[in-house]
């Protein structure tokens, strides 16, 4: 006996088997079970997600010799026809190539007939969209209110261009492409039932590559294990797929977040002396920065302990705006990949315009990681001061400078200036904004973090910055502390919206009380706008 393909070979024979689609299964199970038989199915999704697969299955439940159930035996003479394909009174059509009037009323004056051996005639139509408007017509008035005998099951990956006539008439299931833990898992059962090694890792590549379809996916083992020889290994199907692996995304995200071009030129080099496609790069790093931005904003969505670890280092190490700013540049260069000379070369531009966007103050430093010693901020300009009195003003300019490099004995105002001073960014500034100084002493500074924003404190790095940050200032080891709890007063970020609405207010006053803004007002019965003032300070 040949070889069967395994897509073949594991094609699911039962419910029970049918890998995802649980919400149809569901419905088809509770309608065969209570015999609430619809005379249409219309079953829509893209390729490889189980539209024929269902439809077989759902033809043994009407046909099996057992009776009609959800539950079809699967060894008697019509299920094991049907799984072979020859059943007589299981009908195929493949709407592509049969697409005519003259192929549809053929179909139709045949199912007047009984059936030949089974309970029912079952026509599958396959891509059943690219039937001719004239061919939907002919059925319409069979698809309504077909003979007792027979059900149709119509699929398609494009619902969009079926005629609402025809749609009304069908009982609708979308099918939903596979998730990649589903697909890993399936493939993963096949290869131990048939004895195949493989690295988990190689599961989970051939999984993206096949975007959602099952088909696809045991297509792409077969190939794996052809290439592999028997055995499926992450090198050997990353060389296969020409897919880019982890260590060159976290070598571009360490090289984006140094703003490093020059390294950024060398792994692109590296890729194209491997024939890497630059496509799946992108959309690779694509999903990669949203795992990232992920983890910075909600990293509870990040189930897996060890991958949420491991994109934390690039998390702290990058600013959340600058993730988001990345996130548009790669889709964009991905879309423009077409239009650039060569892919070479725009997968090259799109790794310079992460660069060259780069924020203009690195994180690390921002947040006081530098080797360098901060810079004391400069003194405020003391007031003027009548002639005669110049060791006064010198003495207030001298107070002024102290207190500008050295922090006060405490309180709200106290952490205010001293964020100004420490010029944080980023999620560090964020953070430090929604928190109130509660107390320090010469080894420990302790803040109250608004609940509102607790999630902030879900990130250990960023915590980890800010103390870099205020040691640096302080010029001394600090231990930072911080506790969520309703702020007292004032934090900076509710100062800094206060002032936000004022500045709002203000303008919206001003523009009301100017002339020419009254005379268009009431010559016009215009009105204002106020949310489209904008204030200039």
């Amino acid at each position: 006996m040949g070889y069967q393909v395994l897509a073949r070979k594991w094609r699911p024979r039962s419910f029970e088997t049918l890998v995802g689609q649980e919400h149809v299964v569901r419905a088809l199970e509770h309608a065969l079970d209570q015999q609430r038989l619809h005379h249409a199915y219309l079953f829509s999704g893209t390729r490889g997600v189980g539209k024929t697969t269902l439809a077989r299955i759902l033809a043994k439940a009407l046909n099996c010799e057992t009776g009609v159930s959800s539950r079809p035996c699967g060894s008697c003479s019509a299920c094991l026809e049907i799984d072979a394909g020859r059943f007589v009174d299981y009908i195929e059509l493949d709407a592509a190539s049969n697409r005519g009037v003259e192929d549809m009323t053929s179909l139709l004056e045949k199912a007047s007939y009984a059936p030949t051996r089974g309970r029912f005639k079952v026509y599958v139509i396959d891509e059943v969209h690219q039937l001719s408007g004239h061919a939907f017509n002919a059925m319409l008035k069979t698809l309504e209110e077909p003979p007792e005998h027979v059900k149709f099951i119509l699929a398609t990956t494009d619902p969009q261009k079926i005629p609402v006539t025809v749609l009304s008439r069908c009982l609708q299931f979308n099918l939903k492409q596979m998730a990649d833990g589903q697909i890993v898992g399936h493939l993963a059962r096949i290869l131990e039932a048939e004895q195949l090694p493989c690295e988990p890792a190689a599961l989970r590549h051939l999984a993206k590559g096949a975007a959602g379809s099952m088909r696809d996916a045991l297509s792409l083992l077969d190939q794996a294990i052809a290439h592999g020889a028997g055995r499926i290994e992450e090198a050997g199907v990353r060389d296969m797929l020409g897919t880019v692996g982890d260590e060159h995304l976290f070598l571009l995200l360490d090289a984006i977040a140094a703003r490093d071009a020059q390294s950024l030129v060398a792994i692109a080099a590296e890729m194209d002396a491997r024939s890497l496609s630059f496509d799946s790069a992108l959309q690779e790093l694509a999903t990669l920065l949203h795992r990232v931005a992920l983890v910075q904003l909600a990293p509870a969505a990040i189930a897996d302990e060890a991958e949420r670890a491991r994109l934390a280092e690039h998390a702290g190490r990058l600013d959340a705006e600058y993730i988001q700013l990345c996130y548009q540049i790669v889709i964009n260069g991905r879309a423009d990949l077409a239009l650039a000379p060569d892919e070479y070369a725009g997968f090259v531009m799109t790794l310079l315009r992460l660069a060259a966007f780069h924020p203009e103050t690195p994180p690390a430093l921002a947040a006081g990681l530098s080797a360098a010693p901060a810079a004391a901020a400069p003194p405020r300009p003391a007031a003027a001061k009548p002639a005669g009195t110049a060791a006064p003003q010198a003495r207030e300019a001298a107070a002024v400078a102290a207190e500008a490099q050295a922090p006060g004995p405490g309180g709200d105002d106290d952490w205010h200036g001293l964020l100004e001073r420490l010029k944080l960014g980023g999620m560090v500034r964020e953070l430090a904004q929604h928190c109130q100084l509660a107390g320090r002493d010469e080894n420990a500074i302790r803040l109250h973090l608004d609940p509102a924003h607790r999630q902030l404190l879900m990130n250990k790095g960023l915590q980890e910055k800010l103390q870099a940050a205020l040691a640096a200032d302080f010029g001394r080891p600090l231990k930072l502390v911080i506790d969520i709890a309703e702020p007292a007063a004032e934090t900076p970020a509710q100062r800094a919206q206060k002032a936000r609405a004022e500045r709002q207010n203000r303008a919206i006053a001003a523009l009301e009380q100017d002339a020419f803004v009254r005379d268009m007002i009431e010559t016009f019965d215009a009105t204002i706008s106020e949310q489209s003032i904008k204030p200039l300070n």
